[in-house]
């Protein structure tokens, strides 16, 4: 597992597919780990250069300080990656904690991002404090192990849930999601406690696209609506069967929405 020193801290991540190719660097969702990208992966490491890492105090990263872990510097880590890699002008993609990373890197690095995509995600502050702050205090009490089945139905959609054929990816991340130590309850504080980047949104200069789950549970559609509407050069695809966690639960159908996006930004770029 390669790791790479950057802005104080220590990340874990991968770098597969050319070199030369444009990069594609994805941001995962609190809870889980690099890995949840590996669909798209699969998918798009043929033709793109694909980077997945970890967040500073999660996965296979470095731990880290409770008052290291807000959005900026998750933000400011993300582009020190993407610069120590020599990935940009990169297409940035994350879902839901990685979306908000995502979303401010659109609005704020145009030089290190050519186009950012959000999933089950949002830009505006949390809506749900009051509701939330209860779970935050119990995990940063005791980690996971009591609140599994409360995370889960956060984290996956009804269809997910309840669908025998992904009885497999719900064992699995169950399995990783009880194991979390009480420093998760230290992101997830982070999570709830974020800014809007709405007004800085409004000024982004690179294409976003935001996708959102029908089923999400947290950050349902019309979030990822507006996201669309605040963008300069904003659009939103709702998919059907996925909650927050698009990216796992529906990959081929986020997939195809990727590439088109991918697809039209990076034609745009080109001379004529």
């Amino acid at each position: 597992m390669p790791t790479l020193s950057v802005n104080g801290t220590t990340l874990a991540y991968d770098d597969v597919g050319p070199r030369d190719a444009t990069a594609l660097v994805f941001s995962h969702s609190l809870f889980f780990d690099r890995t949840m990208f590996r669909h798209q992966v699969e998918r798009f490491s043929r033709e793109y250069r694909v980077i997945t890492y970890d967040h500073r105090g999660q996965g296979g990263s470095a731990p880290s300080a409770a008052a290291s872990l807000g959005m900026e510097t998750l933000s400011e880590d993300a582009a020190a990656l993407i610069e120590a890699l020599g990935a940009g002008p990169c297409h940035i993609v994350g879902n839901s904690l990685g979306g908000f990373i995502a979303l401010r890197l659109a609005a704020r690095r145009p030089d290190l991002v050519r186009s950012a995509a959000a999933l089950g995600s949002s830009a505006e502050e949390e809506h749900k404090v009051a509701e939330f702050d209860p779970l935050v205090q119990e995990l940063r009490a005791n980690g996971t192990r009591n609140v599994v089945d409360a995370v889960m139905y956060v984290m996956l959609g009804d269809a997910t849930l309840a669908d025998p054929e992904k009885k497999e990816l719900r064992e699995h991340w169950r399995a990783y999601i009880e194991q979390l130590p009480p420093s998760i309850g230290d992101a997830a504080h982070a999570v709830v406690h974020r800014e809007s980047v709405l007004d800085e949104l409004s000024r982004a200069r690179v294409p976003v696209l935001a996708v959102a789950g029908e089923e999400d549970h947290a950050y349902p559609p019309p979030l990822s609506e507006r996201i669309a509407e605040t963008a300069p050069d904003g659009r939103c695809a709702v998919v059907p069967r996925a909650g927050h966690s698009v990216a796992l639960e529906q990959p081929d159908l986020a997939n195809g929405h990727l590439a088109a996006h991918f697809a039209a930004v990076d034609g745009a770029s080109r001379p004529a």
